[in-house]
């Protein structure tokens, strides 16, 4: 099993609404690397959800991946804000995974607070120009997080 973290602007997707509807699709990635993370998942992978271009950026919670990479659907979609006008059925440059619910942490844990441990300051999320909207965890830095979470 791999660990990952990715990020959703709540108003399109938070881990509150994750757990009420308890599956999603996670589309919408436009970055090549962030999307070649998404082909490297499997299902059963493990993910922090965190929250993005809100009032309090954090890791809100866990998900989980039910099923690997498949042509992003949003990028054929001219409705879409995702739309990508050189999409096609058959040659789909854009991926999507469904995930599922796992848990909601009783608080985020925010951005400032993931920059203060030591043992996370090899996480991409931490570093200075950082910006992709999924990444992976190592197993050590999967452990600190969720220790800080309780």
């Amino acid at each position: 099993m791999a660990y990952w973290l990715m990020k959703s602007e709540p108003d399109e997707l938070s881990i509150e609404a994750l757990g009420r509807l308890g599956e999603a699709r996670w589309d919408g990635v436009r970055n090549y690397q962030a999307r070649n993370f998404l082909r490297a998942m499997s299902v059963g992978d493990a993910f922090f959800f965190y929250h993005s271009s809100c009032p309090q950026p954090g890791i809100a919670g866990i998900g989980k991946i039910i099923r690997a990479a498949y042509p992003d659907p949003t990028a054929l979609d001219p409705q879409s804000h995702y739309y990508d006008a050189k999409a096609t059925a058959e040659k789909n440059a854009w991926t999507a995974v469904d995930v599922a619910h796992v848990k909601t942490f009783r608080q985020v844990l925010g951005l400032g607070l993931l920059k203060q441990q030591s043992a996370l300051e090899a996480l991409p999320l931490v570093q200075k120009g950082t910006r992709l909207s999924v990444m992976p965890v190592t197993e050590e830095q999967w452990a600190a997080i969720v220790a800080l979470a309780g």
